[in-house]
């Protein structure tokens, strides 16, 4: 009891050295300037000999056309198909060029020396102001990433991809960011001709800019580089019709040769620019820990709360043996239930806020998350990086258990299972729903009709 007592009071030593240590930094704020297109630049000079562009279009898979899922990954693609300019970037100019989508944006990462600032706009310029959407292009990269999808999907990847469709239907959340094989293949170049005419503006769009270069050079630049990107005529707003709620049964399935299950629970979450989104993830560090409490035989398990620019998801998953399925559901709602009803204790909070915290400000030593905060600043109006820790160390057991209440109470909860149906279905009960494919996973309520056109 004494052995055991003594090793609490060591954790709870830990973090509250941790949590003092982070309360006593600060993260770097940007300089804001605007070019008279519309493009927002924030920067920030720092001694490095490396310099790093990070730019955001604010529009992403969330605004596919319906039927078309992917076609804003691909117009990602697209701003650069050839890999070589890749490899020279990599290889000459000492730095890296990535393009990454998501639901709500398509991001552009460039970076090299500082002495080829210029050349690193160029490129940019290049993929922005001259988009190479010739047929041929548009069919390579098509057809690149129906190639990718029609590799065997792991039981984990099959089941994040069903939770969300079970979850959001016919919502653009449910729908994953990179397409289909069959939502690929109907996308034409005109698709993507429109997407870039729409959403491929200066004004719909930031640019952050961090490195060893003087601002007077960078603004000169890129008014010079980037000056000439088109402006929209009007910002398309993320507007769509709310998802219908999720079928309470448990969705099974099968892969027969599965020798573990995987499992998840979702709800849905809050938006990006909800006051109380920090605080949902700081609930789900708390959840994590006290799930795997409950239920020692999870494994690989996660607990995040994916917040966009409309309300999002707060997700459980693990991976546990068959035999435990039915139990691992159970567990996740009892707490669930615990956490919203008595909520979390103090010390869970210190710890998951603690743990939070240190992942930020370990993060912030990177210039390229740097950028990715103020991105996020920036696109969902949030406060500035150092008014959100702040933020974050001011939660108490009340703040949690109150964002736990706003998230499970009444919720409508979306559970799949993917596994061995002849093992795991009795286990499981009768309110379940088995298929053998991974076709029509929509929510039972919702109709057949189109996505609303944004």
């Amino acid at each position: 009891m004494i052995n055991q007592f003594s090793r609490c009071s060591i954790c709870l030593l830990l973090v509250a050295l941790v949590f003092a240590r982070t309360s006593a930094q600060s993260a770097p704020e940007p300089v804001r300037e605007q070019l008279l297109n519309g493009l927002t630049v924030l920067f920030w000079q720092r001694p490095d000999a490396n310099v790093l562009l990070k730019l955001r279009v604010h529009s992403g898979a969330a605004f596919d056309l319906a039927g078309k899922g992917g076609t804003m990954a691909l117009l990602g693609n697209a701003l650069f198909p050839d890999p070589a300019t890749r490899e020279y970037v990599a290889e000459q100019l000492g730095g890296k060029l990535e393009v990454t989508t998501s639901y709500d944006a398509i991001d552009i990462t460039i970076s090299g020396k500082s002495s080829e600032f210029e050349r690193l706009v160029e490129f940019l310029r290049g993929g922005l102001v001259s988009t190479q959407l010739t047929p041929e292009n548009v069919a390579r990269i098509r057809d690149a990433r129906i190639k990718q999808l029609s590799d065997k999907q792991t039981a984990s990847s099959e089941a994040d991809q069903a939770i969300a469709a079970r979850l959001f239907g016919a919502f653009p959340y449910g729908h994953p960011i990179g397409g289909t094989i069959e939502s690929l293949a109907r996308i034409e170049r005109a698709d993507l001709l429109f997407a870039r005419e729409r959403f491929l503006n200066a004004d719909n769009a930031t640019l952050v800019v961090i490195g060893g270069i003087d601002k007077a050079r960078v603004m000169r630049t890129l008014r010079q580089l980037l000056g000439p990107w088109q402006k929209g005529d009007r910002m398309v707003p993320a507007t769509f019709r709310p998802p219908n709620r999720a079928d309470s049964r448990i969705l099974l399935l099968d892969q027969s040769s599965a020798t573990t299950a995987e499992i998840r629970l979702a709800v849905r979450g809050l938006a990006q620019s909800d006051r109380d989104a920090l605080a949902a993830s700081v609930l789900a560090r708390a959840f994590r820990d006290r799930w795997q409490t409950f239920l020692p035989d999870l494994s690989s398990t996660f607990v995040h709360h994916e917040a966009h620019s409309l309300p999002g998801s707060f997700v459980l998953g693990a991976s546990v043996p068959t035999a435990s399925a039915a139990k691992a559901i159970a567990s996740g709602q009892e707490v669930m239930r615990s956490l919203a009803g008595t909520g979390p204790t103090a010390a869970d909070v210190e710890r998951a806020r603690g743990d939070l915290l240190a992942e930020i400000m370990s993060q912030t030593a990177k210039a390229e998350t740097i950028a990715e905060l103020w991105l996020d600043a920036a696109a969902y109006k949030l406060p500035g990086l150092n008014a959100q820790l702040n933020s974050i160390r001011s939660l108490s057991a009340g703040d949690i258990q109150r964002v736990a209440g706003k998230l499970f109470t009444n919720a409508s909860l979306a559970l799949v299972v993917v596994g061995d149906s002849a093992r795991l279905k009795s286990s499981l009960g009768e309110n379940v729903e088995l298929r053998s494919d991974k076709a029509n996973l929509k929510t039972a309520a919702d109709p057949f009709v189109p996505t609303k056109k944004p």
